[in-house]
């Protein structure tokens, strides 16, 4: 994959913990309205691949460039403000307020009134109000909350909670959005509803790129345009779905060579 033009470009990023490599030379280049899926069995590395890109760990060697600006051990704020939001694991919404606040949080770094505004209640507060609101209630309708922007996020179901936190991320205008096992904790019919909301979602909105760290394989298949492979702290493997799901390698890491020749129909579906 060209480096050329890549919105987020890896360099040979390794992390060290004492002794320990857990992520070896691991190279990216992800471009505009490209989606990537970071796959690899349980410890392979891929967790680490994705604090490094998010600036939550920072790097024993390498560089992290994100739309042209180095961002190697900047903190996690630094790459947020150049154009990078994720979600995490364990959903981290505020439970006691509503679903559009919850989503105007991710939008107030941009487009909320100063604090002193807020403190003196000037009448630009309202209208720096009404602006995220209306802001939020386009993100959520993108991703089907819209009936629900005024419920308390705390009582919605596991899987909308999961939908109104991709919204928040959405409403920082990100350049690369990362979800971190967005399917983590759902049922198949959750987990089929995500799948098919993220892929309406990057058909209609091509400014921003996507990078999914999953378990689920079918999520992974059906959404990336590239998927690459960790396993055991190095990239194994890179390429399409089809590619992947064919690659010998990729094969016996998740199966074992004893039973390579298991795995019919795809990868896909010998690991969902």
């Amino acid at each position: 994959m060209s480096v050329q033009g890549a919105e987020l470009q890896a360099e040979k990023l390794t992390k060290r913990f004492g002794g320990l490599v857990a992520l070896s030379n691991y190279s990216l280049a992800l471009h505009s309205g490209e989606i990537l899926g970071l796959i690899g069995p349980n410890g392979a590395g891929k967790t680490t691949a994705f604090n490094l890109l998010t600036g939550v760990l920072r790097p024993t060697g390498g560089r992290i460039r994100l739309a042209g600006h180095d961002l190697t051990n900047r903190k996690p704020e630094d790459f947020a403000v150049a154009g990078l939001a994720r979600t995490f694991q364990n959903i981290r919404l505020f439970r006691d307020l509503s679903v559009w606040e919850n989503v105007a949080v991710g939008a107030h770094r941009g487009e909320g009134a100063s604090w002193l505004a807020t403190m003196l209640a000037l009448p630009g507060v309202r209208r720096s109000e009404a602006s995220l609101r209306e802001r939020a209630a386009e993100l959520l309708r993108q991703v089907g909350l819209l009936d629900l922007l005024d419920r308390r996020a705390g009582d919605l179901p596991y899987g909308l909670q999961r939908k109104v936190e991709i919204a928040r991320a959405l409403a920082m205008r990100p350049r690369v959005l990362l979800l971190d096992e967005p399917a983590a904790g759902m049922n198949a019919t959750e987990t089929q509803a995500l799948t098919e909301m993220l892929q309406k979602m990057t058909l209609q909105t091509k400014n921003f790129s996507l990078v999914v760290v999953e378990h689920d394989m079918r999520l992974v298949m059906a959404l990336s345009s590239r998927i690459q492979v960790i396993v055991r702290g190095e990239l194994l493997a890179e390429g399409t779905p089809e590619q992947v799901q064919r690659n010998p390698a990729v094969i016996e890491a998740y199966l074992g060579s004893g039973r390579r020749s298991r795995p019919r129909g795809g990868l896909g579906n010998a690991l969902a």
